[in-house]
């Protein structure tokens, strides 16, 4: 199976070398979907006046070389190619999508180490929505690379070292290791938090302690770090809860917390200040990547290293790349995190290539992740102004679901799963359908509606094709017919389906699964349109269009279900 634009790429480009010389035999040919034909090439337009002649010229000369193509190919206008492709060749490449277990998706050869931060909550706090989108988003790219054959190493960049761990330790020995466990576990970490920068605020001997305690943690004392891990133990089991809901394949493996890196921070700054990278301004250690200005025009400094010794985000930064190229082996990281931090990461990638961390044939680049909005257009936040909790969110997601579905007639534990499918399905999906870096507006009521691109309207779509299936009393998997093309509805699905292997290829090397999102919504509608336009089962249908429209409908559902869950989202059986 070829993906038509492939295809025509490659055609065309050899009917240009025949008519005006190899030199021109890698002019991009400008394929675009056309209205007027299956597809649209430009590429007389561009070269008419680097060959001096007109370009419906260019085009008829063109069309001369085109003599062995499966298809029509007609000039039109002042210079444009209208191609339409012949049925039979689209019914062939389908049969081989159909035969093809992958689809069309080809692999990456040789396969890349590609390594991915993202969800990253802060264990001194609760997760918020803040982590919804970094989360989704990264697991979504995590499937897309392994799909591919890349071996991927998820990095769950866990805030779970630093000052504030001196009085989170401290008011858990106040409270007591049971209490201070429950409450981390059921996900009040915000409140832990609350209550004890209370108390370091309100009392000073409470204060000294913590101010002692986080000595302690830094010197590694053996006391100390138990009550940590007892702290992030806790915390932990709570994110794996929210994670277990959401759907996505981090795993205790995959933390790569701050702490991890404590130990490499020192050598980290020795080795850049003994190399003459980094360099002593106002007392701090800095690195001044070229090309960085502040609002002052005075050279923006990295710092890796504050005045009073401590080390901050930038440091960690700093280890955490080095070893990721040297360690991981990475040819690829991905730093899934929040647009805000554009300036930041962009220092951090440059002043790695400076000080020789991160080489030529290494790519770090940062996915950014937009705003979460809600319907006012502000920060989503709670009506008293608190960032909203994110199990919260999601279980509120699951009884909407729940609520949406109950007038179907399904036995409760039916409706549990259906509901959690459904729910989790609706948030992650109008995150993945929208680009990454821009803000998005959270809406229930819009992300759970059953019309539009949305992850319920996608889960039915492959939900009807099954019942399709059942009322045939035949497997998808069994649909193996010829496909032959009939009607224009038919043969508008076959020919988008063509798509798909290159269109996953593209959504993986540029990170943006919201085109994957865009490519299964049409071939959601055109599904519903040949639905409505050719009849599968109806008693009049002759055996031979039945079955060929079956294994239309097998491969389309085949389609549907692997892009969802290269997403991440849950497809169920009924709805």
């Amino acid at each position: 199976m070829t993906d038509p634009q492939i295809v025509l790429t490659e055609r065309v480009q050899q009917a240009l070398a025949r008519a005006f010389g190899a030199e021109h035999a890698d002019a991009d040919p400008l394929i675009r979907p056309s209205q007027f034909a299956d597809f649209q090439a430009n590429v007389a337009m561009s070269l008419a006046k680097r060959l001096r002649r007109s370009p419906r010229e260019v085009a008829e000369a063109i069309k001369a070389e085109l003599s062995d193509f499966p298809g029509t190919v007609e000039v039109s206008g002042p210079g444009f190619l209208n191609i339409k492709l012949a049925d039979s060749w689209i019914e062939s490449q389908a049969a081989g999508m159909r035969d093809d277990s992958r689809l069309g998706v080809g692999t990456i050869t040789p396969a890349q180490t590609v390594v991915i931060d993202y969800s990253a909550p802060n264990a001194a706090k609760e997760m918020h929505v803040g982590h919804l989108r970094t989360t989704i988003v990264g697991d979504s790219l995590a499937r897309l690379h392994e799909h591919l054959g890349n071996k991927v190493i998820r990095q769950n960049h866990l805030g779970d070292w630093g000052t504030p761990f001196g009085m989170l330790v401290e008011h858990l020995l106040d409270i007591g290791e049971p209490a201070a466990v429950a409450q981390l576990e059921a996900g009040m970490g915000t409140e832990f938090y609350q209550a004890a920068r209370a108390k370091f605020d309100a009392d000073e001997g409470f204060k000294q302690r913590a101010r002692v305690r986080v000595t302690t943690l830094q010197s590694g004392d053996p006391d100390t770090m138990r009550l940590w891990h007892v702290f992030m133990d806790a915390t932990v089991r709570y994110f794996n809860k929210v994670y277990s809901l959401l759907g996505v394949t981090l795993t205790d493996a995959d933390l790569a917390g701050e702490s991890m890196y404590n130990p490499m921070l020192q050598k980290t700054c020795d080795d850049l200040e003994s190399s003459g990278v980094a360099v002593h301004s106002e007392g701090a250690l800095c690195l001044f990547p070229p090309g960085f200005t502040g609002s002052d025009d005075k050279p923006l400094p990295l710092i890796i290293r504050k005045s009073d010794g401590g080390y901050g985000y930038a440091s960690t930064d700093m280890a955490a790349i080095r070893y990721r190229v040297h360690d991981l082996k990475a040819d690829r990281i991905l730093y899934v995190v929040g647009a805000d931090q554009a300036l930041h990461f962009r220092m951090v990638f440059a002043s790695a290539q400076m000080a020789g961390w991160l080489p030529d044939t290494v790519s770090a680049e940062h996915v950014q992740i937009g705003m979460m909005l809600g319907k006012d257009g502000r920060r989503f936040k709670t009506r008293s102004g608190e960032s909203v909790k994110l199990m919260d969110l999601l279980q509120e997601g699951v009884d909407r679901a729940s609520a949406a579905i109950a007038e179907r007639g399904y036995d409760e534990a039916t409706r549990t799963e259906i509901a959690l499918a459904v729910g989790m399905g609706a948030v992650k999906y109008a995150d993945l359908s929208v680009s990454h870096d821009s803000e998005y507006v959270f809406d229930y009521d819009r992300m759970l509606g059953f019309t539009g691109n949305t992850g319920p309207y996608m889960q039915y779509a492959t939900a009807r094709i099954r019942s399709i299936f059942r009322k045939a009393d035949m497997d998808p998997a069994d649909a193996t017919a010829p496909i032959t093309l009939g009607d224009p509805a038919e043969r508008a699905l076959a020919l988008h389906l063509l798509g798909f292997g290159t269109l996953i290829e593209e959504v993986t090397a540029r990170s943006e699964p919201h085109r994957l999102c865009n490519f299964l919504f049409e071939t959601s509608s055109l599904f519903s349109t040949f639905y409505e336009q050719c009849p599968v089962l109806r008693s009049d249908v002759e055996p031979e269009t039945r079955a060929s429209r079956l294994a239309l409908c097998a491969l389309t559902l085949r389609a549907l279900e692997t892009g969802l869950d290269l997403l991440g989202v849950p497809v169920p059986e009924r709805m």
